[in-house]
């Protein structure tokens, strides 16, 4: 049977790494809120690239909608 040490769980912040046991519970707090936000920004990100696609075959439906020009 093989033991294994476990590693604390680290998180790397402006290129300093950091233990997460190490953080007082202000600092996990604010990585909390940091980490909320970075997951936020990617579900709006996400929602933006469905209506750039949505406006784009809009467009499209206009132009041919469009009465044909001489």
């Amino acid at each position: 049977m093989t033991k294994k040490k476990m590693e604390a769980a680290m998180i790397k912040i402006n290129d300093v790494d950091y233990k997460l046991d190490d953080l007082s519970e202000d600092a996990k707090g604010q990585l909390q809120g940091v980490q909320v936000a970075d997951a936020e920004v990617k579900r709006l990100n996400m929602q933006l690239a469905l209506a750039q696609t949505a406006r784009n075959a809009y467009m499209q439906a206009l132009q041919t909608a469009l009465p044909a020009k001489d």
